[in-house]
């Protein structure tokens, strides 16, 4: 029987120590490439404290709305 997102999100949450653990054993591991390195400790941050804002420029004299949708199933 196929899992519905609620359990699928249950699970995959079941494993978060287990994979920050990986990831913080990519960051340390001095002989992994710099690429995987950055890469895990990025994810590490986004985690702990959010991804950084994104600024958003909006043509000068602008008077439109910003309309933002956030699907988050």
């Amino acid at each position: 029987m196929a899992k519905t997102p609620t359990e699928i999100k249950s699970l995959a949450r079941s494993h978060t120590e287990t994979a920050l653990n990986v990831l913080a054993g990519i960051m340390r591991e001095e002989e992994a490439p710099a690429a995987a390195r950055v890469s895990a400790a990025q994810a590490l941050l986004d985690r702990g404290w959010g991804k950084p804002a994104q600024a958003i420029e909006m043509p000068e004299g602008s008077t439109g709305k910003l309309v933002i949708e956030w699907n988050a199933e």
